[in-house]
C-alpha cells in the first residue's frame, strides 16, 4: 500500500510544481518519490515516539487545509456541476457502481484490515478495546468518504481522469502552496506506520534481521511499487487491478478472521494459549477448516470478480451479473459460512478442537 498511497501525492506534487515553472518530467517524479520515501522511511525507522510527534503536529494543519479546500471547491461558481448525471442505465448503471465500491468503497479500505494492530500497538492497555476501534473507524471513514465526495465533485466539471489535473487546476496560487503540502504529508504519514508495523510484523515471524534492515527492506518495496504506478500505460487500469488482486484474497481473510472471533469464539481469545507450543496449546497447529474456507472464499470471489485482466475475470460476473463486482461480499460470505460449517463439526469429533472453542 505504501507505494499506491505514494504515487497520488506525488503526480499532483509535480502538477502543482508546473504552476511555478517546474517541468512535469520523469526526473522531477523521481526525485519527490526519492525525497518521500527517504522522509518516511527515517520515521518509521526512529520509530514510535517519531511517529505520534509527527503525527500530532501536522495532523490538525491538514484538516484545516481539507476545509479550505472543500469550502472553494463547493462556493466557486464552475467548480461542480452539481447538475451533472450519468449516461449509463439499468445494469450497466449497477456494474459500474459495484465496481468502483469493490475497488475502492470496500478495497481501499479492507487493504487496513491486516494492519488492525495498528490501532492497538500505540495506545495504553488501559484505553477501552470499544474507544480503540470506534476512534479508528470514525477516523479512517470520515477523511475517506469527505475525499471521495470532494474529488467526485471536482471531477464533474471534467472529462479528465487526471487526479493531479483535476486538482491543480482548481486550486491555483498561493491555495496550491498548501494543498501541495497537505498532499504531501499523506504518503508520509501513512506510510510512516506502514513502514514500522511492517518491521515489526516481520520480527514476530521470526526473520533474523534488525528492525532498521527490515523497515528499509519495505521502503525499497514501497518504492519500486511506486515506480511502476509511475510508468504504467494506464494508471486507472493498473491501480484497478491491484486494488482488485489484494481484495481477492483480503475477503475471504476478513471472512474467516470475523467468523472465528466473533461468532466461534463470541470475542473470547486466550493470549497465553497462542504462545504455547502446536502441541499443548487448545489452538493447536495448523486451523484446516481456516485454509479450506479461505480457498473456498477466495474461489467464490474470483467467480463473481470483474478484473481488467483475463485473470481477474470471474465467469458468473461476466455471463450472469452483467459485469458487476461482487467479489468481496461472496469472499467474505462463503469463507465465513465454510469456516462456521468446518469449525462445528471439528468440535464435535475433535478433543483439542472442542478445548480450543472453550476458550
Amino acid at each position: 500500500m505504501g507505494g499506491v498511497n505514494t504515487y497520488f501525492p506525488v503526480k499532483i506534487a509535480v502538477a502543482i510544481l508546473g504552476q511555478f515553472g517546474i517541468p512535469d518530467t520523469w526526473l522531477v517524479e523521481i526525485i519527490i518519490i526519492t525525497l518521500v520515501m527517504v522522509l518516511q522511511v527515517g520515521i518509521g525507522v526512529y520509530g514510535f515516539y517519531a511517529i505520534r510527534t509527527f503525527e500530532k503536529y501536522t495532523v490538525p494543519a491538514t484538516v484545516a487545509i481539507m476545509i479550505l479546500m472543500s469550502v472553494l471547491a463547493w462556493s466557486r461558481p464552475r467548480v461542480v456541476n452539481w447538475g451533472l448525471t450519468t449516461s449509463l442505465s439499468g445494469g450497466a448503471h449497477l456494474a459500474m457502481l459495484t465496481l468502483l465500491m469493490t475497488a475502492v468503497g470496500v478495497g481501499w479500505g479492507i487493504s487496513w484490515v491486516t494492519w488492525a494492530s495498528d490501532y492497538s500497538r500505540f495506545v495504553p492497555r488501559s484505553v477501552p478495546s470499544s474507544s480503540v476501534f470506534w476512534y479508528s473507524y470514525v477516523g479512517m471513514f470520515v477523511p475517506s468518504v469527505w475525499l471521495a465526495i470532494l474529488g467526485a465533485t471536482i471531477a464533474s466539471t471534467t472529462l479528465d481522469t487526471d487526479p493531479a489535473k483535476m486538482v491543480s487546476a482548481v486550486f491555483g496560487g498561493p491555495t496550491s502552496i498548501l494543498v501541495l503540502l497537505m498532499v504531501l504529508h499523506g504518503p508520509i504519514a501513512t506510510n510512516i506506520l506502514n513502514v514500522y508495523s511492517a518491521a515489526l510484523a516481520a520480527l514476530s515471524a521470526g526473520f533474523k534481521l534488525s528492525r532498521v534492515a527490515l523497515a528499509i527492506i519495505v521502503g525499497i518495496a514501497g518504492y519500486l511499487v511506486t515506480l511502476y504506478f509511475i510508468f504504467a500505460p494506464s494508471f486507472a487500469k493498473a491501480f484497478d487491478n491491484w486494488m482488485i488482486s489484494l481484495l481477492l484474497w483480503m475477503s475471504p481473510w476478513a471472512g474467516v478472521v470475523l467468523a472465528d472471533f466473533y461468532i466461534k469464539r463470541r470475542g473470547k481469545i486466550d493470549v497465553a494459549e497462542l504462545y504455547r507450543s502446536p502441541e499443548t496449546s487448545a489452538y493447536g497447529d495448523i486451523n484446516w477448516s481456516g485454509i479450506i474456507a479461505f480457498f473456498a472464499g477466495l474461489v467464490a470471489g474470483w467467480s463473481v470478480e470483474d478484473g481488467l485482466v483475463s485473470a481477474l475475470q470471474g465467469p458468473i460476473s461476466t455471463g450472469l451479473l452483467g459485469g458487476a463486482d461482487l467479489s468481496w461480499l461472496f469472499g467474505i460470505g462463503v469463507s465465513a459460512a465454510v469456516y462456521l460449517a468446518l469449525s462445528k463439526r471439528a468440535t464435535a469429533t475433535t478433543p483439542v478442537a472442542a478445548a480450543s472453542a472453550s476458550q
